[in-house]
């Protein structure tokens, strides 16, 4: 079924989207791939949008202190996609951020058999409840640990990236490319906010701390993953690991040309257990540069 699955989203990208050129033309909206982007769509419109800048105070809860927000919106976000997911893939299951949350056994079915669709439903969310426009939905599908195709929606912006494993990466039907930072430039990295580190992360952080590099706390990780995907921020350094934040991401940017690697240099596991912080960048001399910066700090 998953095969099947995968060669109808590889078919619906079409030929000119697997070469991710800039020259090529947007993939067919008619097909599975965009039936899954229609979903992420329309969880968005009825059950997102309609809070954006409307949340009561009973809607907004705090899950693990005061930084770590959940709202109405991100609950019944999740429980549409599950619905609309998994009834497109008979056979798959959901690990999203609220139903972990609820149950962290859920997690587990990232190392099992089944297709896995990988769901943070609101992205941003302390941006989401501030009535800013930075937040987003992500959508991964996985299988078995690879990463298959993934959704970024930023739906008060109306942008929609797709990525297709070994297909490249398209921005509302256009293909991108992360590309390389001029020759001698000053690397833009978003980091973790060093108030949310323990020690050891908090001294490795430090380590961008330097020339040549220019680092910030990053906002949604989704809309950073899309900033580096199409170039318009060189580095990315993560000191969690939960895969419903990164798993769209780290496709959207392989296949538009970047890539990424933990502090060990070893490849990023979706279940869990890496060597952190971790870095995506737009090329691996950047991911090398700001990998040795956070070796320096650690």
């Amino acid at each position: 079924m998953i095969d099947d699955f995968l060669a109808a989203l590889v078919r619906d990208a079409g030929p000119a989207h697997r070469t991710a050129s800039p020259q090529a033309s947007a993939p067919e909206t008619d097909g599975l791939l965009a039936r899954v982007g229609a979903a992420v769509r329309a969880a968005a419109a009825a059950e997102i949008m309609p809070r954006f800048r409307q949340l009561a105070d009973s809607d907004i809860v705090q899950k693990n202190g005061p930084h770590d927000l959940v709202t109405t919106a991100d609950r019944l976000a999740e429980e549409h996609l599950t619905a609309a997911l998994t009834k497109l893939l008979p056979g798959s299951v959901v690990v999203g951020e609220e139903a972990v949350h609820a149950d962290p056994s859920v997690y587990e079915a990232l190392t099992g058999d089944a297709p896995v669709w990988i769901v943070d439903p609101v992205d941003g969310t302390r941006q989401f409840v501030r009535g800013e426009t930075g937040f987003c939905t992500l959508v991964a599908l996985a299988h078995r640990g690879e990463l298959l195709a993934s959704w970024t929606y930023a739906a008060a912006l109306d942008v929609m990236a797709v990525a297709v494993r070994g297909c490249g990466a398209t921005v509302d039907g256009a293909p991108i490319r992360s590309g390389s930072p001029a020759p001698g430039a000053v690397l833009r990295v978003a980091m973790s906010h060093p108030d949310y580190t323990d020690e050891a992360q908090k001294r490795a952080l430090l380590g961008l701390r330097t020339e040549g590099i220019d680092a910030r706390p990053c906002g949604s990780a989704g809309l950073e993953y899309l900033a580096v995907a199409r170039g318009h921020l060189d580095a990315l350094a993560f000191n969690w690991e939960y895969a419903w934040d990164h798993a769209a991401g780290l496709l959207l940017v392989a296949e538009a040309g970047g890539t990424h690697a933990t502090l060990s240099g070893a490849p990023f596991r979706l279940a869990g257990g890496n060597d952190l912080p971790f870095v995506i960048g737009r090329d691996t001399a950047t991911v090398e540069t700001v990998l040795t910066a956070l070796r320096t700090g650690a």
